[in-house]
C-alpha cells in the first residue's frame, strides 16, 4: 500500500518526497465547506470554520495534520494562516498582543538562518531555494505560506530534524547521534530525546506491518519516527518560550499529530502547560462516504476533503 511504503521511506529519510499536487479551486466557508471539504468536531457533529478558528484563538499550539499531496489541505493551510492573522490583528487589548508564528516539518531545523534571511528580505528567493532543500512540491504547496508570512512579518520556524540524522537514527539507532558534534547536536531535540508513547508505538506497528509485509524487521524505525516528533516537539516549545503569548500554527503530515499521538505528546513531555489543538485533513473514502463516528479522536477538528490524495506521513 501506497500509505505504508510512504511512512518506510520517510522515517528512514531515503527517498524523495511527493511529487507537487495540481492547485484546485479555493475552499468555500460555509457549514459543510462548500463542496470541496467538509468540517467534523471531536465527536463527530458538523462544525465551520469560524468554529475552528474561534477554538485556534483558545490555545497555543496549533498541529493542522495534512496529507502532503492534497491540495485542498494546503489551501486550508492558507486559509487558517490568513484567519489567524486577521482575528489576532483586531484584538482589542493591544497590550497583551499575540504573536502568530508559522512552523513547518517541511524545513529542517539547520537551514533556519537562510530561512530567517528571506523573510528579511536580505536574500533573493532563488538563493534560498537553492539553500533551504525545500520539497519537491513547495512551488504549489507550501510557498504560498511562506510568502504570506513573509508579506505580513509572521515568524516561520524550521522545526524538522535534519533528515541525515533521521536516516542515521533509521540505519544504527538512537545511540548513533552521541558522536555527532555540539552544532549538529543543536539541531536536533535534545539527547536523549522521548520515545514514542505504547499508543504511538502500536499505531506506528500497525501500519508498518500491514498491506501484507509482514513485521518490518527493523528495530530502529520507530526511533527515527521518534526524532522527527521530538525535534519538532522541541521547536515548537522553544518558540513558545521565546515569544510572547504565541500563536503557534504547526503544519504537519497527519501521522505525526492524529489523535494528539506522536509530536502533541513529545510537546506536553516538554512543555505540559501547553494549550493544543489538533486538526486533521483527511480525504474522502473513494466511494464519498464518511462515517462521522469513525472521525471521532482522529482531532478536535476533522477536515474532510474531495481531494484524490494517498499517504499520511
Amino acid at each position: 500500500m501506497k500509505h505504508i511504503f510512504r511512512l518506510i521511506i520517510v522515517a528512514l529519510a531515503l527517498v524523495s518526497l511527493p511529487l507537487c499536487a495540481v492547485p484546485q479551486t479555493a475552499p468555500q466557508d460555509t457549514a459543510t465547506g462548500g463542496g470541496n471539504y467538509k468540517i467534523y468536531d471531536a465527536s463527530g457533529q458538523p462544525a465551520t470554520l469560524d468554529q475552528v478558528v474561534a477554538a485556534m484563538m483558545q490555545h497555543d499550539a496549533i498541529f493542522i495534520g495534512e496529507i502532503h499531496n492534497d491540495p485542498t489541505a494546503h489551501q486550508l493551510e492558507l486559509q487558517l494562516l490568513q484567519r489567524a492573522h486577521d482575528r489576532l490583528a483586531i484584538e482589542p487589548d493591544k497590550s497583551n498582543a499575540r504573536a502568530l508564528v508559522l512552523s513547518l516539518e517541511m524545513f529542517e531545523r539547520d537551514v533556519q538562518s537562510v530561512l530567517d534571511e528571506y523573510l528579511a528580505g536580505l536574500i533573493q528567493e532563488r538563493h534560498f531555494l537553492a539553500a533551504s532543500r525545500p520539497w519537491n512540491n513547495y512551488q504549489t504547496d507550501y510557498r504560498p505560506l511562506v510568502e504570506f508570512a513573509r508579506t505580513h512579518a509572521v515568524p516561520v520556524v524550521a522545526a524538522n530534524a535534519p533528515e541525515r540524522y533521521v536516516n542515521r537514527v533509521g540505519r544504527l539507532g538512537r545511540d548513533a547521534l552521541k558522536p555527532l558534534p555540539p552544532l549538529a547536536l543543536s539541531w536536533l531535540a535534545p539527547f536523549p530525546y522521548g520515545a514514542a508513547s505504547p499508543a504511538y508505538a502500536a499505531k506506528f506497528n500497525a501500519v508498518m506491518s500491514g498491506g501484507g509485509m509482514g513485521p518490518h524487521g527493523n528495530p530502529f524505525l520507530l526511533d527515527a519516527q521518534a526524532l522527527r516528533d521530538a525535534t519538532m516537539a522541541y521547536s515548537i516549545a522553544e518558540e513558545l518560550k521565546r515569544q510572547k503569548h504565541p500563536l503557534v500554527l504547526h503544519v504537519n503530515g497527519g501521522f505525526h499529530s492524529e489523535g494528539r499521538l506522536g509530536t502533541p505528546e513529545q510537546l506536553r513531555a516538554l512543555r505540559p502547560q501547553t494549550r493544543v489543538l489538533v486538526l486533521a485533513i483527511l480525504p474522502a473514502q473513494p466511494d464519498g462516504a464518511t462515517d462521522a463516528k469513525q472521525l471521532a479522536g482522529r482531532g478536535d477538528f476533522v477536515f474532510v476533503t474531495e481531494s484524490a490524495a494517498s499517504g499520511r506521513f
